[in-house]
């Protein structure tokens, strides 16, 4: 088939979930597939980073990303009837770049990327014959991510800016997603939450569950390097883009509410905070000689190599978090919220640990700094889990059923 993919950035490198979620895609499509991706970037320097894409697609065109002022941000939360994350990439040029490629080749299937993109769906294919199949790939309910940083924000009076910013765009985004999905022949999510969420807003949506998976291979046969950082070995360990409002609540919670809990156990414990563009209040986290923030590294496996137990402790969030797959499949014990595995078909004390107050999340911790047996036991358990179920190669199967019309898409599918 001939594929046209639109993301909101380059997917390469991978180096956060959703760009983590195209690159594997698009990287494992290219193997029977002709891909065309068309993609927004901050800079032109980017496409020279892009690395392995452009041997895995045809063609690659890239958009400059508008920007938008703070002054222009906050009006539009005020004003627009539209929700902040559709605003984020109007751009005329991406519209206008997208109409040519749509005039110079024809496509079996366009695929976009993320909710951001969303509003360049109602067009495609409206004069092309034969029509493509318009897939969009949303990953969550964005609407549920929103209804739940309100739900936790405002129990904070210092976080209620950010309660009104969630509770603003949490009214708008179930108007807007149930509208935009119907213009797709397909909207496929990740996890059957989402796609519950999704239903709620219309019954008669299109879904299909397309999980997210992980590069087993990648992650499972790691060998550590003598370039690699070395970890104490009572780490704590927790990856992720450090500028994402669940990754930040995360780790601010386990730093005041967790953290403290368990360093009166383990005196030793050494909490890793591992991923690109940290705010200022989780750089500030580093000032607790018990934490140290990285910002952004190479490659985040040395670090999850280097976990005794690596944390999942989100509060805030949507769709399946592919930071659990990567520790499972490397082997680490994992102890995460019920939140923070949602999505994936985990049993608990089987490969990983769930645990949801301050004081459950602590002493599931320590329990396993102090049994390293026992580490071991769920680390054998969550390699198994992964290699069995999510391997990309076997997800891409999933949704190439959808490409080729060989499941019936209604709002009862999930594709596993």
């Amino acid at each position: 088939m001939n594929l046209l993919f639109l993301t909101p950035q380059l997917p390469y490198p991978p180096q956060h979930g959703g760009a983590l979620r195209a690159y594997n895609l698009i990287r494992v499509l290219a193997q029977r597939h002709q891909i065309t991706l068309l993609s927004f970037v901050r800079s032109p320097a980017d496409l020279d980073r892009a690395g392995p894409l452009h041997h895995c697609c045809r063609r690659i065109e890239i958009v400059p990303a508008p920007l938008r002022s703070r002054w222009q941000r906050a009006l539009s939360v005020l004003l627009s009837p539209e929700p902040d994350l559709a605003l984020r990439l109007v751009s005329a040029e991406f519209q206008g770049r997208l109409e040519t490629l749509l005039r110079e080749d024809h496509f079996d299937v366009i695929q976009i990327e993320e909710i951001m993109l969303a509003r360049y769906g109602p067009a495609l294919g409206t004069n092309v014959s034969p029509r493509p199949r318009l897939v969009f790939d949303t990953y969550n309910a964005e609407y549920v991510l929103q209804q739940r940083a309100f739900e936790t924000d405002v129990r904070d009076p210092r976080r209620w800016v950010g309660a009104l910013y969630s509770l603003i765009q949490w009214r708008k985004l179930r108007s807007y997603e149930a509208r935009i999905c119907r213009y797709f022949d397909c909207t496929v999510v990740v996890s059957e939450a989402d796609a519950a969420a999704l239903r709620a807003l219309d019954p008669n949506l299109p879904l299909a569950v397309v999980p997210n998976g992980v590069d087993v291979a990648h992650y499972a046969d790691y060998l550590p390097s003598t370039d690699d950082p070395v970890l104490p070995p009572n780490s704590l360990v927790f990856t992720g883009k450090m500028d994402f409002r669940p990754n930040v609540d995360a780790v601010l919670w386990f730093v005041d509410s967790v953290l403290p809990l368990v360093r009166q156990q383990v005196p030793d414990v050494r909490f890793y905070i591992v991923g690109q563009s940290p705010l200022p209040r989780v750089q500030a986290l580093a000032t607790n000689p018990d934490v140290v923030v990285t910002g952004r590294v190479p490659d985040v496996r040395p670090y999850i190599a280097g976990a005794a137990v690596y944390v999942v402790p989100l509060r805030i969030g949507g769709g399946s978090r592919l930071k659990i797959l990567e520790a499972l499949a490397m082997g680490r014990a994992v102890v995460s919220t019920s939140l923070g595995c949602e999505g994936y078909p985990l049993t608990a004390g089987r490969e990983l640990v769930i645990a949801d107050e301050p004081e459950e999340f602590a002493r599931a911790v320590v329990q396993l700094l102090r049994d390293p047996a026992r580490r071991a036991e769920l680390g054998r358990a969550g390699q198994r889990f992964t290699a069995e179920r999510y391997d990309w190669g076997a997800i891409v199967s999933f949704l190439e059923r959808v490409y080729l019309r060989q499941v019936t898409v209604t709002s009862q599918v999930t594709v596993t």
